[in-house]
């Protein structure tokens, strides 16, 4: 068949497999015989037949096994559902399937920091909800070879060596097909030098023949006192060095190094690799190059890979003061600071001093109680929008115990998946992890920052830097009137947690006895951003309000309450409680009950 004939058919195969699926079951089979076997000339020169094995494939892959049946066609279809995923992609366009899984492969020489992005992008890609693993071939290695001697094993003439490595990275590979294939797996992290065009060949072969998409990072380094300095802080605690003497593992690993040198091959970004998908960070982010990033998951890769900087620093997050919401366990709203919240945030400032922390960055949200802790400080500092609690939506300014018994399904679904759960009207704690992304961000290139943030925001920041699973997140104890100091080191955060010494209440809600997850999640209807409950005259408090603005009005009142025949143009109404099924709708508190409502126009129709 030619090319063009090629496009034809591709073209003709829409239509006929719109015609099979709808027609008569007794018309099928004669118009796929039609279809195999067309007039001589009718589809032009340049196509003549089309093979029936190629007809019989397409119809497979489209039509439902029913259809597959009545047109007499086999039903190997079937079967193929019930194979591994693997064995469902072999197509080389799976590939470029928007949710094919993806392999990232790091390159480069060692000490270049591909373990330290190996870590840290993976923590943050589970974190905004990708499943994402680290392959680190040194773990193969050193299962393969129990005890490692010296940097003779690298040597590229070391054909035995040679082989042992070849042997774990298969292995490594077979490894990261069953993470994909079998465990749910989106993104593996192929954490191995990976210097010569060989070894990148053989993982693109991998790659071709499980369909997988693939993105390169290379780190590229020649600051000496970079790699010195990774060297000293990383690999003298290696397995590979157990207590050794620092100046022979610097002398043994810097001839490490030069092994790898003899065969390194760098990507060659306008010649043998310019049809790969790719970054390259110079010397730990002075520097990037970017090549054909093919989906929006590799542009995250690149986005956050180039926001991330090797510095020393620490972040400080604490929670406001107490306020007194607090204080009656209401949740939510716009409270302001409650006398030992005051006394907090005096004992925050005092903290801050006697630390010397001259330089820090001061963060809060928009919300009055982080803003009174922040004044406190007398130092300059920014208002986030995003650092907004999460929003309780309907629930806002209710207690437990109001919700439990106003909405006791909403209470017990929030129970069963308190990360995925949706207050009505409000936000998940997954919905406030993707608010909280340019956050995180932020901190990474930030220097000394103090963060004064509300429960649920900290407890995200905290599951990013401590890499917390989704379950363990919405349950992190982030205690009031206590600080963590969070200092990155090389492959994870040191934790520091300080308490100023003045009480408050405990806000924490412990995980429901029986509730923690073994299975996957059970499905639960995901709300959009207001789906009522059951009634229709729901209403939606404002996110926001400062001390100079009226308390909030209602924005959907009932249709019964809208109907006023006699009230003047112009006149003010004073609200009244509005009744359902005997007692009063769960979302007017009786703190607004007396607020004054919106002017209401009455026409001279009604």
């Amino acid at each position: 068949m030619s090319p063009a004939g090629t496009k034809i058919w591709a073209r003709l195969h829409l239509h006929f497999m719109w015609a099979l699926s709808r027609g008569p079951a007794d018309e099928r089979s004669v118009l796929l015989q039609s279809f195999t076997n067309p007039p001589a000339g009718v589809l032009g020169p340049c196509f003549h037949r089309a093979p029936i094995p190629l007809v019989q494939e397409m119809a497979n892959r489209s039509m439902p096994s029913c259809l597959q049946r009545d047109a007499g066609l086999s039903s190997s279809a079937d079967a193929k559902r019930a194979e591994p995923r693997a064995n469902e992609k072999k197509c080389s366009w799976a590939s470029y399937m928007t949710n094919s899984p993806t392999l990232i492969v790091m390159i480069g020489l060692p000490a270049r920091g591909k373990t330290y992005m190996s870590k840290k992008l993976t923590r943050y890609l589970n974190w905004i909800g990708v499943p994402t693993k680290v392959f680190n071939l040194g773990v193969y290695r050193r299962e393969a070879v129990k005890s490692y001697k010296s940097y003779d094993f690298f040597r590229h003439d070391n054909e035995e060596a040679m082989k042992i490595r070849k042997h774990c990275a298969l292995v490594a590979l077979q490894d990261v097909k069953i993470y994909l294939n079998e465990e749910g797996g989106q993104i593996a992290v192929f954490d191995a030098t990976n210097t010569t065009r060989e070894r990148r060949d053989l993982i693109l072969n991998f790659v071709k023949e499980n369909a997988y998409k693939v993105f390169f990072v290379e780190s590229v380094c020649d600051d000496p006192d970079v790699i010195a300095a990774n060297i000293l802080e990383v690999k003298v605690s290696s397995p590979d060095y157990p207590e050794a003497h620092r100046e022979r593992v610097m002398d043994d690993f810097l001839k490490r190094i030069e092994c790898y040198k003899v065969t390194y091959q760098p990507l060659d970004p306008e010649g043998n690799d310019k049809d790969l998908s790719f970054i390259q960070v110079m010397n730990v982010g002075r520097r990037f190059l970017v090549n054909r990033v093919q989906d929006y998951i590799q542009s995250k890769i690149v986005y956050y890979l180039m926001n991330i900087h090797v510095h020393s620093h620490s972040i400080y997050l604490c929670r406001h003061g107490e306020s007194d919401h607090n204080m009656q366990g209401r949740i939510g709203g716009d409270s302001e600071l409650s006398p030992r919240g005051k006394q907090f945030a005096a004992a925050l400032r005092g903290f801050i001093e006697e630390h010397g922390l001259s330089d820090l960055k001061v963060w809060t949200s928009q919300l009055r109680r982080t803003i009174q802790t922040a004044e406190a400080l007398g130092v300059p500092y920014e208002q986030w929008k995003i650092l907004n609690e999460i929003d309780a939506g309907v629930c806002e300014e209710m207690t437990y115990e109001m919700i439990q018994s106003t909405f006791p399904e909403e209470f017990a679904l929030r129970d069963q998946d308190k990360y995925h759960y949706r207050y009505p009207g409000g936000e998940s704690y997954q919905d406030l992890v993707q608010r909280l992304e340019p956050v995180i961000m932020e901190l990474e290139r930030q220097g000394n920052v103090l963060v004064v943030c509300h429960q649920a925001v900290m407890r995200c920041l905290l599951a990013y830097f401590l890499d917390k699973s989704a379950d363990d997140l919405p349950y992190l104890k982030c205690p009031l009137h206590t600080v963590l100091k969070l200092t990155p080191v090389a492959y994870g955060c040191k934790v520091e947690l300080f308490y100023l010494n003045v009480e408050a209440v405990n806000t924490h809600r412990d995980r429901p006895l029986g509730k923690a997850r073994t299975g996957p999640a059970p499905l639960l209807l995901r709300r959009n951003s207001y789906t009522p409950l059951s009634s229709h005259d729901q209403v939606k408090r404002p996110r926001l309000y400062s001390a100079g603005n009226r308390p909030w009005l209602p924005l959907a009142p009932s249709p019964s309450a809208l109907h006023f025949p006699n009230t003047p143009e112009g006149v003010l109404l004073q609200s009244q409680p509005r009744v359902a099924g005997g007692c009063l709708n769960p979302c007017v508190k009786e703190s607004t009950l007396t607020a004054q409502k919106k002017l209401l126009t009455a026409s001279a129709s009604e």
